[in-house]
């Protein structure tokens, strides 16, 4: 009997504290992407930076110096849409920021959805939603975790930068409306925007930022490390005649200030205004189960396009950016609690250094010129095949056969693909690699870059061709400005910063991946990591 006492008193002491012990989560979950940043800036800005925004990040959290994208395209979409899934375009389906479409013989938007209707503004600017991506994402296992007890709200200037982060089950996706300067979302989400919104909305923001015009943050002499200020590389964006400091903005009219607000710094302090205003309005960290807030920074992308990597303009972007980030952790600090949120912050591209510069020092560059090639390979199928409209498409270094016109010319694809592989490597020293389609279907992705064309091939969407250029060459040439998109190293290599909630303070070199950021936060929460994920935790 005494034994049996004790079995009874024993049984539910292992029930309270073993079996069902509490897991313990952070309150918050932030995700930051900078869109277009090299992991370089880390260390090229850092003498320029403060104390409390990335080097903050830095020093108290895990900075993986190594981090890569292990596919091609880098773009915009496809980065957000692999940092998010943990996969790649093989598997999520966003091959770009536009694809050509074999069903609809058309090119499609990747977040275009013509069924939703904008939420904010009588254009078109907000029909979109997620259903072109094809797999889930960290935060949509995040709501599945808990029945939709997590409330998700992603943020960006960009709209593909808003909505595939938020993925299929956010509460929210808000960005910004080039066209009349507020932020506006798309009835996927809701079908009118909070009073919050629209108290943000009616400060005009925009324009007060643009009537301050726009300053060095730092004395001239400290942007030594950046190309001469008045660069023949640079676009003039703001019509004045000329690209140097200041930039005030008095030659844009009405319909061009909203535009071009974009390639300011200011564009990501609407951004970061507005996470702010969301975090304390939405009461996110504030429930009881875990919430996530997905910030996406695009004016980077913008002054990186139109300065180029060496620009005053950049360097000075950066250096504003490192104090709004500041802000922004000093905010969420008193929101939820230092020590209560887990953030990363990464990168969906990186970009190649101004391709003008590469050439006037003599470094590798150059281009295919888009229209030659395309003329070229033409006049291929006229002589071998009579018909030029054999070639349906060419997008995204990618070639489409029209499948119709071969099967009434009674022509063998695979032969076809072949010819044409062939004439591409003997005619065109641009292009480094080509890869038919009979080559990528006998193969899978993995999370290994060895084939970073291949996880970036789609079965079901991708062309026959895919082909890649040499480093620094460009389909065409810019003189002023930059790009990316390739799967070399200057468009691949991101930072990648995690910080805050059970992050141990340390660096690591490490070859990683930035598929590898959905598996670690899920790891982290405990949850089930994204539907295709096939990257790993690298938080240990």
């Amino acid at each position: 009997m005494k034994h049996l006492f004790l079995l009874l008193t024993i049984i539910p002491f292992f029930n309270n504290n073993i079996f069902s012990q509490k897991i313990e989560r952070p309150k918050l979950v932030v995700g930051i992407v900078v869109d277009q940043m090299r992991f370089d800036y880390l260390c090229r800005f850092n003498p320029y930076f403060g104390k409390n925004g990335f080097i903050r990040l830095m020093n108290e959290g895990s900075n993986f110096t190594f981090a890569h994208y292990n596919y091609s395209p880098t773009n915009t979409a496809p980065g957000h849409a692999s940092i998010y899934t943990g996969t790649t375009p093989y598997f999520h389906g966003v091959i770009a920021n536009d694809w050509y479409d074999k069903v609809k013989n058309k090119m499609i938007y990747c977040v275009n959805d013509t069924t939703v209707k904008s939420v904010g503004s009588n254009d078109q600017e907000g029909e979109m939603s997620p259903k072109n991506l094809l797999a889930t994402t960290i935060t949509d296992q995040l709501k599945l975790s808990n029945n939709n007890a997590s409330k998700v709200i992603s943020i960006s200037l960009k709209n593909r930068g808003a909505v595939l982060p938020g993925g299929h089950c956010a509460n929210a996706a808000y960005w910004y409306d080039v066209k009349t300067g507020n932020v506006i979302t798309s009835s996927y989400y809701m079908n009118a925007l909070p009073k919050w919104v629209n108290e943000f909305n009616d400060q005009k923001l925009v324009l007060k930022y643009l009537s301050k015009g726009w300053q060095l943050s730092l004395p001239e002499s400290d942007y030594l490390i950046s190309s001469p200020d008045d660069s023949k590389y640079e676009k003039d964006v703001f019509k004045e005649g000329k690209t140097s400091f200041p930039h005030l903005f008095k030659h844009l009219n009405d319909n061009q200030k909203y535009d071009a607000f974009e390639t300011t710094p200011y564009g990501n302090n609407i951004v970061e205004e507005f996470a702010k205003t969301a975090l304390v309005n939405e009461k996110l960290g504030k429930g009881k189960e875990t919430d996530f807030l997905a910030i996406s920074f695009s004016s980077t992308d913008h002054v990186g396009h139109d300065y180029g990597t060496f620009s005053f303009e950049l360097q000075d972007t950066y250096i504003k950016l490192d104090s709004l980030i500041a802000d922004l952790l000093l905010t969420i600090d008193n929101h939820v609690g230092k020590g209560n949120y887990l953030l990363f912050l990464t990168a969906d591209h990186a970009g190649l250094e101004t391709p003008g510069i590469l050439k006037e020092r003599g470094l590798p560059t150059g281009e295919l010129n888009n229209k030659k090639f395309l003329d070229s390979l033409k006049s291929f199928a006229l002589r071998n095949y009579g018909d030029e409209k054999i070639i349906e498409n060419h997008s995204n270094r990618q070639i489409y056969f029209n499948r119709t016109v071969i099967q009434k010319k009674n022509l063998n694809l695979h032969e076809v693909e072949q010819r044409f592989t062939d004439y591409m490597r003997d005619t065109f020293p641009a292009i480094a690699s080509i890869n038919n389609r009979d080559d990528l279907e006998k193969q899978i992705a993995s999370r290994e870059s060895s084939n970073p064309i291949l996880n970036g091939f789609n079965p079901a969407l991708s062309g026959d061709i895919t082909y890649s250029l040499q480093p620094g060459y460009l389909p065409n040439f810019l003189d002023k400005g930059t790009t990316h998109s390739t799967a070399y190293s200057y468009d691949t290599h991101v930072p990648l910063l995690f910080y805050g909630w059970h992050i141990p303070k340390h660096t690591n070199n490490s070859s990683v991946f930035t598929i590898d950021i959905a598996p670690t936060i899920a790891n982290l929460l405990k949850i089930q990591e994204p539907s295709a994920s096939i990257g790993i935790p690298l938080i240990k």
